[in-house]
């Protein structure tokens, strides 16, 4: 299970710190993710982490504002975002890989088998 939290209302330029609690597995052993979907669009890739906390990668649009993160030792993966734009609101939704260990494609969103809940981040202009 996936539990997101830390999404709501936020001005132009500031900052939300996501945070998405995991159970019921060996978190440590799977890439982790953040997707987010705005309203009439389709659910995107924003950042994801790999197992070994060693390599992370961000979408365009977001690198260099977002920063994703994760402590192993709490099962918990971070997304702390800066420089918030309205662009930017949309349901946030962390995920778990379906596969231990996975080294490759570990961005493509169909890889992911375990989602969380979603947390809204609305950014005002």
């Amino acid at each position: 299970q996936l539990q997101a939290s830390g999404g709501g209302l936020a001005q132009a330029g500031g900052s939300l710190r996501l945070s998405c609690a995991a159970s019921g597995r060996t978190f440590s052993r799977y890439v982790m993710g953040w997707f987010r979907q705005a309203p009439g669009k389709q659910r995107e890739f924003v950042a994801v982490i790999s197992w070994s906390e060693e390599n992370t990668y961000y979408a365009d649009s977001v690198r260099g504002r977002f920063t994703i993160s994760r402590d192993n030792t709490k099962n918990t993966v971070y997304l702390q975002m800066n420089s918030l734009k309205p662009e930017d609101t949309a349901v946030y939704y962390c995920a778990a890989d379906g596969t231990p260990y996975r080294t490759t494609d570990v961005t493509i969103l169909a890889n992911f088998g375990s989602w969380g809940q979603g947390t809204l981040v609305t950014v005002s202009s």
